[in-house]
């Protein structure tokens, strides 16, 4: 009995250890989405400002796009903009914005000034679509194919690296999955 009193908590701190060691290697901007596999959760934004065109979720079928979530408010969202503006004149894929719990206004002169890589860009003031996505800071960005899938979840600001390594070659990829 006195040998378990000693060896119950040794292995439970020899576990937690093992758990932290494990951590360490752990990329937080790959924090798992319970999201991808599953369809674009379903909603009806209007555009930012009310003069762009109202982003939904039946935009996202037909071919493969990337949707990024921003915010005027987000330093890191600032790094993000030349590559969002680069990857949409490239034309590869289709880009969407989900402006989230922002000011309209704000969020209209960010466009006009910093340029607007968006298709469309959906405004959610109260971040209740953000919230279905899983976003719990902005920017994440989202490639979803062709048939509404949401196949990729990536978080903080995109660089030109990760547009030309990695989510280029992933639409490629599913562009060729859905032909």
């Amino acid at each position: 009995m006195k040998a378990l009193f000693f060896l119950l908590p040794v292995g439970i701190v020899v576990l937690l250890l093992l758990l932290f060691w494990k951590g360490l290697y752990l990329n937080p901007a790959q924090v798992p989405s319970p999201l991808i596999g599953k369809p674009v959760p379903d909603f009806n934004l209007p555009g930012v400002g009310g003069t762009s065109a109202s982003l939904k979720s039946a935009d996202f079928e037909g071919h493969v796009s990337i949707l990024n979530v921003w915010a005027t408010w987000c330093i890191p969202c600032r790094e993000e903009q030349p590559e969002l503006v680069k990857l949409a004149q490239q034309h590869v894929v289709t880009l969407y914005g989900l402006n989230y719990k922002d000011d309209a206004d704000s969020a209209l002169q960010w466009l006009q000034t910093q340029g607007n890589p968006y298709e469309r860009d959906g405004y959610d003031p109260k971040g209740q679509v953000g919230l279905n996505f899983g976003v719990y800071g902005v920017p994440e960005t989202f490639v979803v194919d062709s048939h509404g899938i949401i196949r990729h979840k990536y978080i903080g600001p995109l660089t030109a690296s990760l547009v030309n390594g990695q989510l280029i070659p992933l639409v490629h990829e599913l562009e060729q999955g859905s032909k």
